[in-house]
């Protein structure tokens, strides 16, 4: 795509300089042509009386607006227009046509075929140099809007990465994990974690914060810290409860741009290889025992941050030796096969309980597998899946 050249911008909001580009093989065409527009300042003109080297001028040029004749010996007018639309350098550059007649079936072709405007030449100055400023106006805006767009997309995915650089590394040890982390289209809010509260203790969470965009992703790295570092005062860290009514006092949503986020944290005691957890509106989390049976571990409970003092309960249970946990988001197993079927939980479950292929992937074959269920790769929802296998 052709892009504005420094050189063409003014100072001051909104100025730019035009750059025009005429294609007519009369040079007394060109000559009027560069009259009408000598004194307008900020306009550039350009003649090119050789059809056939019209685009290589406009690669050179960039124009911001085209001027094209349609009556050209050895150059059909009209194949000149759809060369300039088929060409990367100038498909979106506005094109005014200049015809010697007002010719209806004409004008509807040049339309068809990608013109944006149609003149019967020579126009009047002030008509002329309206419609040179409307639409190269117009397209700079665009050229702006798509580089404002390229910078907000890539400090998303700058962003995205901070998110993915914060996340736990990998254990290898009595307790193995492993975890697939793939944000969406938009960043999201997504975050999990573990942590030792003692050598006898060991938490795990996953959150999810509702919507999507900076704010969501900075609300989710902000709870990620506080409970990572257990930092929230007066908390003993070893009561799930305890964590998410003091996370619920801290996270009002009124007080929070009205985010609120599920979340599933449990703390496992390693002596006893009991799990005490607690969930505040999260899917469940997924025991696979050994024998390949499972177990959903859930409670109803609402958000964090939806309803102030809400008696969050716990419940526990125990983690027998070789048994697997996985925490996730919804955005993992929420997907639509192409003929609109929705794949189900209980598939979702069903296919955790199967072993993986290669030991430690399950997490990545799941994400493998949600893609060939859904037919494409990009995914409506951030995708979180942590794996837990202790041994």
């Amino acid at each position: 795509m052709s892009a504005v050249n420094a050189q063409q911008l003014l100072p001051g909001v909104g100025q730019h300089r035009i750059v025009v580009l005429l294609i007519d093989d009369q040079k007394i065409i060109g000559e009027a042509v560069r009259r009408l527009l000598r004194d307008e300042a900020d306009i550039e003109f350009h003649f090119c009386n050789e059809p056939a080297n019209a685009i290589a001028e406009a690669e050179r040029l960039s124009p911001t607006l085209i001027l094209q004749d349609l009556v050209m010996p050895d150059v059909d007018g009209l194949e000149l227009v759809a060369a300039f639309r088929r060409h990367p350098a100038t498909q979106r550059v506005p094109l005014i046509v200049l015809s010697s007649t007002e010719d209806p079936k004409r004008k509807a072709e040049a339309f068809a075929l990608g013109a944006n405007d149609y003149l019967v030449k020579l126009p009047d100055r002030i008509e002329l140099i309206a419609r040179i400023r409307y639409h190269s106006s117009a397209y700079v805006a665009h050229l702006e809007r798509d580089a404002a767009f390229r910078t907000l997309t890539a400090e998303l995915a700058e962003a995205a990465d901070y998110v993915r650089s914060q996340l736990p590394q990998p254990l290898d040890g009595p307790i193995r994990s492993a975890w697939e982390f793939i944000p969406c289209t938009a960043l999201g809010g997504d975050t999990f974690g573990h942590f030792d509260i003692d050598p006898e203790h060991f938490a795990v969470f996953l959150l999810d914060v509702c919507g999507h965009g900076v704010g969501t992703a900075l609300l989710s790295l902000s709870v990620m810290n506080a409970l990572v570092r257990q930092t929230l005062p007066a908390v003993d860290y070893r009561d799930p409860a305890a964590v998410l009514g003091a996370l619920n006092d801290l996270y009002a949503m009124e007080r929070h741009n009205n985010l609120y986020f599920t979340l599933w944290y449990g703390v496992w005691h390693r002596p006893s290889r009991r799990m005490t957890y607690c969930v505040a509106g999260h899917p469940p989390a997924i025991l696979v025992t050994p024998d390949g049976n499972t177990t959903e571990l859930r409670l109803p409970s609402v958000p964090v941050g939806v309803a102030a003092d809400f008696p969050y309960a716990t419940a526990e249970t125990a983690i027998p030796d070789g048994a697997r946990l996985y925490l996730f988001s919804d955005g993992v197993y929420e997907v639509t096969r192409p003929g609109g079927e929705a794949y189900t939980f209980s598939e979702f479950v069903g296919h955790l309980a199967t072993p993986a292929a290669s030991p430690g992937h399950k997490p990545r074959e799941t994400v493998a597998l949600m893609r060939r269920l859904q037919g494409h790769d990009d995914f409506d929802d951030d995708v979180s899946l942590l794996e837990l296998h202790f041994e």
